[in-house]
């Protein structure tokens, strides 16, 4: 490698690096929930117009563990560990829908702005909607994308409620779709979906950690 290519290569990685570092920042701060617009919104803010810098999901996502245990430490563990009793709480009453923790609450970087995601199954999303009118819980809905491990796209209809202050997404998936992973925005990888056992036992085993 010449040395003025070996020089391109250390300035697109500190580029990287940099933009990496405040779009964790944006998103940490700024309530931004979507890797691509944080991103971007990092690109122009540090004028990086060459799309070849910007950072993977992956690496904005440790940014954003570095930055939360860097300014929030203990603030940052007691928040998501708040997030994880309220899903619990919201899991029990949701029971009848086998419902899955995912999302930031579960991987451990939820902000102050992040939503509790819960996957729902049902053989069709009236039933939730019936469900929450018949508990005179108020709720908004839309139209949510994903991307199943095949590859293949499609939507599914969440609900919006809130719940002690809570904000919270209810992702409505067919109830055979319950062993039918879904690929992380974050890594390519299966999404990780957790029931009410796994989430109670994380909540214990991080008490007893302190962290």
């Amino acid at each position: 490698m010449s040395r003025h290519a070996s020089g391109d290569a250390g300035r697109d990685s500190r580029m990287r690096r940099l933009l990496a570092r405040e779009a964790a920042r944006i998103m940490a701060e700024e309530g931004e929930g979507d890797f691509y617009r944080a991103k971007h919104r990092a690109a122009v803010r540090l004028q990086a117009s060459n799309t070849r810098h910007l950072p993977r999901n992956e690496e904005i996502e440790q940014a954003l563990v570095d930055y939360q245990r860097l300014f929030f430490g203990e603030d940052q563990h007691a928040l998501v560990q708040q997030l994880r009793r309220v899903a619990l709480e919201a899991m029990a009453f949701f029971q009848a829908f086998q419902p899955r923790l995912t999302g930031p609450v579960l991987r451990g970087t939820a902000t102050v702005h992040s939503p509790v995601t819960l996957h729902l199954f049902a053989d069709t999303p009236e039933e939730v909607s019936v469900f929450l009118l018949n508990n005179n819980i108020p709720f908004a809905h839309h139209e949510q994308s994903f991307t199943l491990m095949s590859g293949a796209a499609g939507t599914a209809l969440a609900f919006s409620v809130a719940a002690n202050d809570v904000d919270m997404e209810l992702v409505v998936f067919p109830t055979t779709w319950i062993s039918r992973p879904l690929r992380s925005p974050v890594d390519g990888r299966a999404e990780r979906r957790a029931p009410a056992r796994e989430v109670r036992a994380l909540l214990e085993e991080c008490d007893d950690k302190g962290g």
